[in-house]
Parts: C-alpha cells; structure tokens; sequence
C-alpha cells in the first residue's frame, strides 16, 4: 500500500475549494463579515473637478497670458461614513475643505512658442 495516497486524500479534505466537495470529519465554521477597516478617502469626501482661470508668463517668451488650471476639488460629505470606528471618526471631524493641482505643465498660448512650461508655483494642495 502506497503511504502518501492517505495524506494526499487528508490535504484534499481539509483544503478543498468547494465546502460541498469533499467532507471532512471537523465541523463547518462561519466567518464574520469583515467590513473595510481601512478609511477611505472616498467615503468622507466628494470629489469634483474644477478650472479655474490663473495668469502665467511663458519662461521663454516671456509673454503674459490667463491659463485655465484643472483643480481636483475635495468637499468633506456632511455626516461620517457608519463603518468608520472612533479614531476614523475623529480623522472625519479634523478633515477640511481642500483643492488639489491636477495639471503640472501648461502650453504657452503664444502661435510663434508653444512651448511646455511647469507652473511656476510650487503649491499643489490649496485648503479652501
């Protein structure tokens, strides 16, 4: 008689995929549901996507100009999410207002340059 076909039909039994599949002699527990224990910055804040108007002056040309600027607008949602636990709803209580930059570079409007520049300020997140 060969000894690994035992073990073999063991591992199969303890291990199988399906809970109908195979029958094994230890009883059947149910798990919890596990909610996300992890925040989100989804569940507490509404995003949307504004452009605002900034001027900027082209780093080659030098010419002037009023740029239209993408901003990911982030507003915190009225009442905290119900999975949140106590340190998340704390988190929920501090969290402000803020706009982030989305575009890092613009495109010079003048016809004789177009060329890419970054914007020259480095503040990317604005609290409103």
């Amino acid at each position: 008689m060969n000894r690994r076909q035992p073990c073999l039909l063991l591992f199969r039994a303890s291990h199988s995929l399906h809970a109908g599949s195979l029958r094994s002699d230890k009883p059947a527990f149910r798990r919890k549901k596990r909610y996300n224990i992890f925040m989100n910055e989804r569940d507490i804040f509404d995003e949307r996507q504004e452009i605002k108007k900034a001027s900027f002056s082209c780093p080659s040309c030098r010419e002037r100009n009023d740029y239209d600027v993408r901003w990911l607008t982030r507003r915190k949602k009225h009442q905290a999410p119900r999975h949140l636990n106590q340190d998340d709803r704390a988190k929920f209580e501090k969290s402000r207002d803020y706009m982030v930059r989305v575009d890092d570079q613009l495109m010079c409007k003048n016809i004789r340059c177009r060329k890419r520049f970054e914007i020259p300020s480095s503040q990317s997140v604005v609290f409103i």
